[in-house]
């Protein structure tokens, strides 16, 4: 398969669309915030993005879409545990009209790979709202297994939605 994105490292270029994602109040319920990000922060965020994943506890990457250098959006590797050998993932393709062109899919593969067989990870975990269905679909053609359900885990404004926990156990 032709690779059509690749995984970086923020760039302080990136501060207009990470602002643009970070104040978007329709995801804020998929990170448990109540508020978005000045500028001033999250210029303070990229500069200090290259710490490691050890230091921080946090990878985020951009995903950027080789042939045009735009940036699609953003994968995380949160919650890591390396005494446990865990982590969360989440992606967000920013744009709606990007999605559902197989760029999940990529980088999903990618974040995959790169736990496993650099990071030595045990096994990945997502969390995902009952009705998100299209990151359901991705994340089980992955080979992620629906393991448990969290009632009432977030609310989006209007009422409390159940998250189905996620995870994919590295066998090898």
């Amino acid at each position: 398969m032709e690779k059509r994105i690749k995984l970086r490292p923020l760039e302080e270029t990136d501060l207009h669309f990470l602002y643009e994602v970070e104040n978007e109040e329709d995801l804020w319920h998929l990170s448990d915030r109540q508020q978005g990000f000045s500028k001033k922060i999250l210029l303070e965020y990229i500069q200090n993005a290259d710490r490691s994943i050890y230091e921080a506890g946090q990878l985020r990457l951009g995903i950027e879409l080789i042939s045009t250098h735009e940036l699609l959006g953003f994968v995380d590797l949160y919650d890591f545990d390396p005494r446990n050998r865990k982590a969360g993932v989440g992606i967000i393709i920013y744009n709606k009209l990007d999605r559902n062109k197989g760029y999940g899919k990529e980088v999903l593969e990618r974040i995959i790979s790169y736990a496993f067989k650099k990071l030595f990870l045990h096994q990945l975990f997502a969390e995902i709202a009952i009705d998100n269905f299209p990151s359901i679909r991705l994340f089980e053609k992955a080979g992620f297994i629906q393991t448990g359900i969290k009632k009432d885990w977030i609310f989006n404004g209007d009422a409390f939605t159940d998250v189905f926990f996620y995870q994919l156990i590295n066998e090898s």
